[in-house]
């Protein structure tokens, strides 16, 4: 099949029409991709702030048809949509029994390290064994993931869109909803206006914020996030951002702050832009060894809350159709989200889009596309 193969930060990136794929496992889908959403995750291998298993298939954000199952699998069905999980989880742990599969116990040495439930992979290229990024490794023609890793949705959903609830739709608005529970007739803060950004966005109007200030440096993608649901828009260039949120908010600080970028700076500033009793919700994913300066009186003396959210704590054969619901009846906007639609052959172009800090998501179009 074709797949775009990381070999390291060295040798970069190439698609090969020769990796091999074997058959689904007992509990494991053969999924035929239609998309893939090229996310900053993968972008963060490609530049070496993340380490990963070489060789390896990276893309975790995609959706296709269910080509084959194995035969203890249950859920889904040969010919069935599916939107693909990068945290596919056990249903046995502590985690997963107490209704938070995203912090399922085995992910961190399954997905993370790129291969199934059994701690193999099921990609070769001759001889050589080919990891999956987080368990999905969505930028090819096929993938075989665990049967928690395919979620069925309705089949008159578009795939393009469908693949970007894989990962940061369901990030976004699951913050909102699922970590921080945002209240009705808050204020809310998010940092990073990027496709998590836009999707935080969206999640706090759906759960009835009253006031939502969107912060970037990019002019479009703050007129975007205007169209989705922000009220007030902060161009952060060479502005304090906890400061114009106090001005905002009559110099109290907002309820909810959320930063979608993984930066220090940033993850700091909205720390300092919540009000007493506030919360600060980190979502974006920094690079390895990036550490944060907070003062713990401030903590303390003014009980200012610091959390962070895994994959919008979501619970995927529950999120996803919802998050497709909502889609269908033009509550959740993605058309939006999406500025390119890239062939496979283009990935290297697609991590160039990300240095065009104007675009806010690229798609990639494969074989079932």
């Amino acid at each position: 099949m074709r797949a775009a193969v990381f070999f390291g930060p060295e040798q970069g990136l190439t698609v090969s029409n020769d990796v091999e794929i074997e058959p689904p496992h007992e509990e494991e889908v053969l999924v035929r991709l239609a998309y893939s959403g090229v996310c900053h995750s993968d972008y963060r291998v490609v530049r070496g702030e993340w380490d990963s298993a070489l060789p390896i298939v990276l893309g975790h954000e995609g959706a296709g048809i269910v080509e084959r199952v194995g035969r203890r699998v249950r859920d889904v069905s040969v010919g069935d949509h599916v939107i693909l999980v990068w945290t596919a989880n056990c249903r046995r742990c502590f985690w997963c029994t107490s209704g938070r599969p995203n912090l399922c116990e085995i992910v961190p040495t399954t997905s993370y390290l790129g291969v199934l439930h059994d701690g193999t992979t099921r990609l070769r290229l001759g001889s050589i064994p080919v990891y999956s990024y987080s368990g999905v490794g969505s930028f090819a023609d096929y993938a075989v993931v665990p049967e928690t890793g395919a979620v069925r949705i309705r089949p008159d959903m578009p795939l393009d869109k469908a693949a970007l609830i894989g990962c940061a739709v369901a990030t976004g608005v699951g913050a909102c909803i699922n970590t921080a529970r945002v209240e009705a007739g808050t204020t809310a803060l998010v940092v990073g206006c990027g496709g998590v950004g836009l999707a935080i966005v969206q999640g706090c109007k759906l759960s009835g914020a009253g006031r939502i200030i969107a912060a970037d440096i990019v002019e479009r993608k703050l007129a975007v996030a205007r169209q989705l649901g922000a009220t007030d828009v902060i161009n952060a260039r060479g502005v304090d951002l906890a400061e114009a949120a106090r001005e905002l908010t009559g110099g109290r600080g907002v309820d909810y702050a959320f930063e979608a970028i993984g930066n220090k700076a940033t993850i700091e500033q909205i720390i300092d832009a919540i009000r007493p009793g506030g919360t600060a919700v980190v979502v974006g994913e920094a690079a390895t060894g990036v550490r944060v300066e907070l003062d713990p009186f401030l903590l303390a003396d003014r009980e200012r809350v610091v959390m962070g959210s895994s994959y919008g704590s979501i619970r995927p054969s529950i999120d996803f159709p919802r998050l497709v619901d909502l889609y269908m009846r033009g509550q959740l906007q993605l058309d939006g989200l999406v500025s390119r639609v890239r062939p496979l052959e283009e990935v290297q172009e697609a991590f160039d889009d990300m240095g065009i800090i104007a675009v806010e998501r690229t798609v990639l179009r494969l074989g079932a596309g």
